[in-house]
């Protein structure tokens, strides 16, 4: 009887383990690879086109995934399904307000831009609580708080 109560305790801490493990997934982000990207309404070439994204590295968040195919939602709640080879890792992150891009990691270093928000930055590096960022015309450091587009 005792063996039959240690075999159920051992079993039950595995099967908590393993829910707790999926519940605390890492949040997955990726980058589009192309300037024009088809999001279709389910997994599948077959599939009526919802819309199509037409920015490239422009950062999405994975929420599903079935065989090449990956649900994604953007900054604004669009979301869908894309091919995971128009796909790859994040390399990008959108600023959910307005920033000021400074020229080191710190706030008493010399602004170089100010960032409106919604803009798709090339991310070269994150430290700590900054990102070393790239834009058409500046690269600099801006904080990550408020930003789309990285897991925690």
């Amino acid at each position: 009887m005792r063996e039959k109560n240690t075999i159920k305790f051992i079993l039950i801490i595995f099967i908590s383990l393993f829910f707790f493990s999926i519940s605390s997934a890492q949040e997955i982000y990726l980058s589009l690879k192309k300037n024009k990207v088809n999001v279709r309404y389910g997994p599948g070439f077959d599939t009526p086109i919802k819309f199509i994204y037409k920015k490239k590295n422009l950062p999405l968040k994975q929420i599903d995934k079935k065989e090449n195919w990956r649900r994604v939602i953007d900054f604004k709640n669009n979301n869908g399904w894309i091919h995971w080879s128009q796909l790859k890792p994040i390399n990008s992150i959108i600023p959910i307000e307005d920033k000021i891009l400074f020229k080191k990691p710190s706030n008493f270093s010399k602004p170089v831009a100010n960032i409106k928000k919604g803009r798709v930055l090339i991310i070269k590096e994150c430290l700590n609580n900054w990102c070393e960022i790239k834009t058409d015309e500046f690269t600099g450091w801006i904080k990550k708080s408020n930003i789309w587009g990285l897991s925690n």
